[in-house]
């Protein structure tokens, strides 16, 4: 798992901070400006998300930071799965962004949130092939042909999930000659040449570049997975918490991963 510590865009709450009504953070508006103000959140927040928003949660933390005088955004990715384990465990996260509702709705269940999560975002799969695309993959059926050395996400996992839903949509069996932990790393087998493809996101796709090319599938549109984010029960920092995910739901957040190539839930 990459720890790695940048800014995000933020969303202050400019009605409560006229009123001077500190630590109201889920009434957050656009900032009123650079400087730190009575009431700003501050502090430092860890945001555990699911691999596949890596590259839109590192420049929105970026931007939440440049933002946000005194405020830093420890980001840690992984396996959505794997990250709701950790909480569970104990592990010391503010909030958590995941890539499908049924491992926001494990923490749920087991009270581990503070208030109810939001959703931001949606994807879908698409098939990433080398640039070269060796194996002549054109859809989701030749993934299963003889021969063809493909990856997926493992079932636990969203991607993988997902996998199975259009498996099932398309009466096709894939034999994955690796099933992988997290989206990210189906994509590093494909661009390292390990594999003939991989069934990642289409945000995936396009944030690798000209790297990997990517072929949609129309079985993807049965298994379209929805992110929620929610404010972890054991925060130490609530309101800085809830700043930052006002910031991913409001309309800077909401252009970032629409470039990205997000859909909106």
């Amino acid at each position: 798992m990459s720890i790695i510590r940048k800014p995000f865009t933020a969303i202050l709450v400019a009605g409560a901070l006229a009123a001077g009504m500190a630590g109201c953070a889920s009434g957050a508006t656009e900032p009123a400006g650079s400087s730190v103000t009575p009431g700003q959140p501050s502090g430092t927040v860890t945001v555990f998300a699911a691999a596949s928003l890596k590259a839109t949660f590192t420049q929105l933390a970026k931007d939440f930071e440049a933002r946000n005088p005194g405020t830093k955004v420890t980001l840690s990715f992984a396996g959505s799965s794997d990250l709701a384990t950790q909480i569970t465990q104990g592990a010391p996260a503010d909030v958590f962004a995941s890539a499908d509702t049924k491992n926001m709705t494990k923490l749920a269940d087991a009270k581990l949130l503070e208030g109810t999560a939001t959703n931001f975002a949606t994807n879908v799969l698409e098939i990433a092939v080398p640039p070269s695309n060796p194996a002549s993959i054109s859809s989701l059926a030749d993934l299963a042909k003889p021969g063809v050395k493909v990856v997926t996400c493992a079932s636990q996992v969203p991607c993988g999930a997902a996998t199975d839903t259009v498996e099932k949509a398309g009466g096709v069996m894939l034999s994955p000659v690796s099933e992988e932990s997290s989206v990210t790393d189906v994509l590093g087998k494909v661009t390292s040449g390990e594999a003939d493809a991989g069934l990642v996101y289409v945000t995936d796709v396009k944030g690798a570049g000209d790297k990997v090319k990517g072929i949609p599938f129309p079985e993807s549109d049965k298994a379209v997975n929805t992110y929620p984010i929610a404010t972890v029960g054991s925060s130490q920092n609530k309101e800085l918490a809830a700043a930052f995910i006002a910031a991913v739901t409001s309309e800077a957040g909401k252009k970032v991963l629409g470039d990205a190539g997000f859909g909106t839930p």
